[in-house]
């Protein structure tokens, strides 16, 4: 049950030790906040904290309820007052601000986020599927779609685009293939209903627009056209082609 008047200081620390490895602020119980703790420890969140808290059996770990305080903002305070005082006293805790209500304005220094590197290094990542994602069965409402369309416009237009100017081995998909696999998925994703175009029809303006744009561009107009250009542009000889072009050199 929360308690809207105030809430409690807590720590969490093993049953075996005395020093306290997190000091937190909750409006509910310290049991339950601890349970939201491990909760999220076990979703795979990267603190030292959660990351500490991962190598403990859960039955070993304990929050005490250090201090009730009366109104939100005491609270607040009585959180930063106590993490000052148990690290004056040398207590090894895994906080990384220094408490108090809202944002706190961690900055990160170059050693902790070599730290945090370290830790993270070769970790898989969690992924969260179906009833487990927290956005599960919800929708992004159409104003903040149209607001993220605007935002990210012509962002990866021309020199915005990260592989801008990027060719041959340069570019980060050079000598990459799909798998068989890959590809029948999403040949079955993109059928029938799947399809973005499925059930709809160019409009005559559409068309006549297009058959302009078409205008004055060559077409292969037979099979005879169509191999030339292929063994031409890609320069590919073949003694058994029926065809005399420059790209196989036979007349057969």
């Amino acid at each position: 049950m929360a308690l809207a008047a105030g809430g409690v200081i807590y720590g969490v620390r093993l049953r075996s030790a005395y020093d306290y490895r997190y000091i937190g602020l909750t409006t509910k119980s310290a049991s339950v906040r601890l349970r939201q703790h491990l909760k999220v420890a076990g979703s795979g969140r990267k603190t030292p904290f959660y990351d500490w808290l991962r190598k403990q059996a859960s039955v070993e770990v304990i929050a005490d309820e250090l201090h009730w305080v009366e109104g939100l903002e005491d609270l607040g305070r009585a959180e930063f007052d106590w993490i000052a005082y148990l690290r004056r006293d040398g207590q090894p805790l895994l906080n990384l601000s220094q408490g108090g209500l809202g944002p706190t304005g961690v900055l990160w220094t170059a050693e902790m986020r070599e730290a945090a590197r370290i830790r993270s290094t070769g970790r898989p990542g969690t992924s969260r599927f179906a009833e487990d994602n927290p956005f599960y069965g919800r929708k992004h409402s159409e104003d903040q779609r149209e607001r993220w369309s605007l935002e990210r416009k012509g962002t990866n237009a021309g020199a915005e685009n990260p592989n801008f100017g990027m060719f041959g081995e340069d570019h980060p998909s050079y000598g990459r293939s799909m798998s068989e696999v890959l590809r029948v998925g999403l040949s079955e994703q993109r059928r029938g209903a799947g399809n973005p175009n499925f059930g709809r029809k160019a409009s005559a303006a559409t068309r006549s627009k297009m058959s302009e744009a078409q205008k004055g561009r060559p077409k292969p107009s037979s099979r005879r056209n169509a191999h030339t250009r292929h063994h031409t542009n890609k320069n590919v000889v073949k003694d058994s082609c029926r065809y005399l072009h420059r790209g196989c050199g036979q007349n057969q």
